[in-house]
This record gives structure tokens, C-alpha cells and sequence, in this order.
């Protein structure tokens, strides 16, 4: 039971993960759709995919096949940890009031006047629309990528092919994505990002924390089943944190408004 769990705790994340760098992705393809075409748009985005997609069979093979099993659970592990902690901390902070929430719209915007300044469109490809789909969809992948090879090259260290999981989410999150943005032809202003982004940032910490335990001779109490207890807690922590943030905002602004008022 605890190994099935595993393996659908990695594809959540995998689905999550991609999700969320493929929504950004999305986003800038529209506006070059609108702008510079269709043709030009998808394109650039169906190139980046096939590269990606030849990156992870590639380079996940070789990562699972001749790296010794301790470092692969170290630096799968450190590399994880990092990565969810950086996600985490923006989710926080944006969650805070800190740091400003995430907005597709604006961006789409942004991106549709970026591309009208860039002067009339060529016949065929535009070059410019090309470039811009294809380098958006290649550097938001990549981030998907990490999160694809990451989880799923710890499948190795019991067997349990949880890279074809972690494929499989990324494959599902991105047709879903892409479709739903095609069909509607607008910004998925109304997806969750950023409540996605917290928790994969809690997901991937927590199995990063995992693996590194694992390859320092960790042993952790019921074995897999102790990453969705360390999820639950670290989700729990997050939650406070935001809740001690935001009450120390309020009385910074309450002192503030008192010291203007006596000035």
C-alpha cells in the first residue's frame, strides 16, 4: 500500500509541478498567437516539446542506470530540497502579502503589446513569434523537466518504475493545459497557480528532505508513508508562517498610521 502511495505522491507532484510551468508557458503562446499567428505560435511551442520530451528520455535513462545508488539519492535528494524551498519561499511570500501574487492576465498583456512593438509580421514562421514560443516553452520545461527527473529517478532505489509515473503526470498536465488553453483561447487566469506553486513547493521539500535522510542512513518511521507526514507538517508550518507574517505586517502598518498621525 505504501508503495502505490509513493508512486501517486510522485505523480501528483510531476502533474502539479508541470502544470504550473506549462499555464506561464501557455500564456506567452497566446499572445504570440494573437499577435503573430497560430501557425507561428504553436510551432515554436511543439519544437521546445520535442526537445524536452527527447531530454527526459535521454538523460533520465542515464541517471538511473550508471549513477551508484547513494549519490543518486543524495543529489536527487539535495537537488529537490532546494528546488521546493525556493518554490515555497515564494508561495509564502506571496501568500504574505510580501511579494505580489502571480497574475496570467497582465502577463498575457504585457506579452501582446511586447510583440505588436516588434513590427509587422513575416510570411510563414515569423521568426520572432518562433523564438519567443519556443524559448518560453523550452526554459519553462526545463523546470518541469527537473521535477520529472528528480522524482523519478529515485524510482531505482526500490525498483518501483516510479519514472513512468512521474512522465505520465507531466505528459497529462501538459495536454491538459495546452487543451484547455486552445479551446478557450485565453489566459487560465482562473487556475490556482499559486496555491499549486505552495504545494508543490511542500511536496517537493518534504521529498527531498526524504531522500537525503535515505542516503545519510536515515530510517525513517514507516518508511515511505513518512513523506505525507512530513508533508503535513511542513504544510501546517507554511500555513502559520503566512499567519505570523501577515499579523506582523498589520501592527508594522497600525505603528506606521499612529507615527503620521503625531507627525
Amino acid at each position: 500500500m505504501s508503495l502505490l502511495l509513493f508512486n501517486w505522491y510522485a505523480m501528483l507532484a510531476s502533474f502539479l509541478g508541470t502544470s504550473v510551468e506549462f499555464v506561464e508557458a501557455l500564456t506567452i503562446i497566446l499572445a504570440v498567437g494573437t499577435v503573430r499567428g497560430w501557425r507561428t505560435s504553436l510551432a515554436g511551442a511543439l519544437t521546445a516539446i520535442v526537445i524536452l520530451i527527447v531530454l527526459v528520455f535521454g538523460i533520465g535513462e542515464s541517471l538511473v542506470q550508471f549513477i551508484h545508488l547513494f549519490w543518486v539519492q543524495l543529489i536527487v535528494g539535495l537537488f529537490m530540497l532546494l528546488f521546493g524551498i525556493r518554490w515555497l519561499r515564494k508561495a509564502i511570500l506571496r501568500y504574505s502579502g510580501l511579494k505580489a501574487l502571480h497574475d496570467e492576465t497582465e502577463s498575457y498583456e504585457e506579452e501582446v503589446e511586447r510583440q505588436r512593438k516588434a513590427g509587422e509580421n513575416k510570411k510563414g514562421i515569423d521568426s520572432f513569434g518562433f523564438m519567443t514560443t519556443l524559448s518560453i516553452t523550452f526554459l519553462e520545461g526545463l523546470e518541469a523537466i527537473f521535477i520529472v527527473l528528480t522524482l523519478g529517478s529515485s524510482s531505482q532505489t526500490a525498483d518501483t518504475g516510479l519514472m513512468q509515473y512521474t512522465i505520465l503526470g507531466a505528459v497529462v498536465a501538459v495536454i491538459v493545459v495546452l487543451a484547455a488553453g486552445l479551446i478557450l483561447r485565453k489566459p487560465l487566469a482562473s487556475v490556482p497557480e499559486n496555491s499549486m506553486k505552495f504545494i508543490v513547493g511542500v511536496m517537493l521539500t518534504s521529498f527531498g528532505a526524504f531522500w537525503v535522510g535515505e542516503a545519510i542512513g536515515v530510517d525513517w518511521p514507516q518508511a515511505d508513508l513518512s513523506i505525507v507526514y512530513m508533508t503535513i507538517t511542513l504544510l501546517l508550518f507554511s500555513w502559520l508562517t503566512v499567519k505570523r507574517c501577515k499579523r506582523q505586517m498589520g501592527q508594522s502598518s497600525r505603528i506606521t498610521e499612529m507615527q503620521k498621525e503625531v507627525m
